[in-house]
């Protein structure tokens, strides 16, 4: 049977498994191999380290279970654009778009692809000269798969998530087995020597809102979903669980082998852990597996990225819109693929990686925070909204979730106040345009779903 199109031309092939796939696969990437070094260099210790973790995973969680209401009540192609949109308006939507579009996904290209060229380096004994040409084609190639079809994009996601896990789950089972001198303890929860609790615990859940970062995104396909209102707040709340526990395990098990001070600010723990657990080989092994990670996480950005500037492109609300709003024969947006990927290759080139990510932690928070806000109000404000999903324990959880993400918000502003303004700034550059193009093309404002 051939896949059922939407009104806009774009097939939905993709089922639940895929979605949860996509959240886990978009998540599980470089953070949980790389974070663990910032983690632990912020806190010190075993007992806030993976306390730090455990929170991360509840804010998520809670981020997660009151985003879905949004996303179930407006499933369609464009994500926390579309879910601003409908709450605040056509200029907060069209900003929320705007630094998602322009900048936020094609920096995590950018970031990731370079992250799997290092690897890649490591792995076969490469020069450093390597890992930016690595980098550079292996993301083309995700861009090439992704044309080929939503499902083929799907495919991806979801055979990279099964594979990563293996590496993944052979730590966890054997790393609690093996001898360790180390003293794993639990209690009491204290920051390390020279470290102030509360400072220590704000710098360490900023380093895990990056590792759990990209739990919204599966909401941009939605339009290509096939049963969006029940899979994808389910695909969203289930992966996010999965993930913290992952995380959890994990991180337990770097602690459990290696000293704290061993752990904290070493990139390499994965492959020191995995030498200890496996000898020798255990550093490829751990690398091979690093791969697939960073491989799947990639494909997840570039999947869910495209539709961004594509949903855009089709309301002309980004300059030359009908070239971003262009599908192929596989209703695939081809070239909103391509123009993230022609983005992510000038940054990649440009070397500046971090600064650009960390600068958009505290944007794309911003747009969390007004989506989490907006499930309280426009439960007074529009009662009859179609919700075939409600966030569970209202108000609680989404109160939980919007206080994290104002404590993530002022953490990111006291340590990173410079590059906090200038993602404020970039951002802010699209509030020309935006008006330009309303002017041009009379918007209206999006129509609220109400019995």
């Amino acid at each position: 049977m051939a896949d059922k199109a939407n009104s806009g031309g774009m097939k939905k092939s993709i089922g639940f498994f895929a979605a949860l796939s996509t959240v886990m696969g978009t998540v599980i990437g470089t953070g949980v191999f790389f974070k663990a070094a910032a983690v632990t260099d912020s806190t010190g210790t075993i007992s806030l380290a993976l306390l730090v973790w455990f929170l991360g995973g509840v804010i998520t969680i809670c981020a997660g279970l009151t985003g879905a209401e949004l996303a179930a009540a407006w499933p369609e192609t464009g994500g926390l654009t579309k879910y601003i949109e409908h709450s605040y308006g056509g200029f907060w939507g069209f900003l929320a778009g705007w630094a998602q579009a322009i900048i936020y996904f094609p920096a995590n290209v950018a970031a990731i692809a370079i992250a799997f060229g290092t690897q890649f380096a490591n792995l076969f004994g490469l020069a450093q000269s390597w890992i930016v040409p690595v980098g550079l084609i292996t993301a083309f190639s995700l861009v090439l798969i992704n044309w080929i079809s939503a499902k083929a994009g799907g495919w991806v996601t979801s055979v990279a998530l099964v594979v990563k896990l293996i590496p993944l789950a052979v730590i966890v089972l054997l790393g609690f087995f093996h001898s360790t001198s180390v003293d794993f303890s639990l209690f009491p929860v204290v920051a390390g020597p020279h470290r102030e609790f509360w400072s220590a615990l704000g710098n360490g859940l900023l380093a895990t809102m990056f590792a759990y970062d990209g739990w919204l995104h599966v909401g941009n396909i939605a339009g290509e979903m096939k049963n969006p209102k029940k899979d994808l707040p389910k695909a969203i709340a289930l992966g996010i669980a999965l993930i913290m526990v992952v995380y959890l395990l994990v991180n337990a098990v770097f602690l459990y082998i290696e000293p704290v001070d061993h752990v904290a600010g070493n990139l390499n723990v994965a492959s020191d852990v995995a030498k200890v657990l496996f000898g020798g080989v255990g550093g490829k092994f751990i690398t091979i597996g690093i791969l697939i990670s960073v491989f799947g996480g990639l494909n997840g950005y570039t999947m869910t990225g495209m539709r961004i500037p594509y949903a855009m492109g089709k309301e002309h609300k980004l300059p030359f819109g009908d070239v971003f709003a262009k599908l192929n024969k596989a209703g695939v947006p081809w070239a909103a693929g391509l123009i993230q990927y022609i983005i992510a290759f000038i940054m990649i080139l440009s070397g500046q990686f971090d600064a650009i990510t960390n600068m958009l932690i505290f944007v794309i928070w911003v747009f969390y925070c007004m989506a989490f806000a907006a499930v309280i109000f426009l439960r007074k404000t529009q009662p009859n909204l179609n919700r075939p999903y409600k966030v569970p324990l209202f108000p609680v959880i989404p109160l939980i979730a919007l206080v994290g993400g104002v404590f993530i918000l002022i953490s990111t502003i006291i340590q990173q106040f410079v590059t906090t303004m200038i993602g404020v700034v970039a951002t802010a550059i699209g509030i020309p345009i935006y008006l330009y193009l309303k002017k041009k093309w009379k918007y209206d404002e999006p129509k609220t779903k109400e019995d």
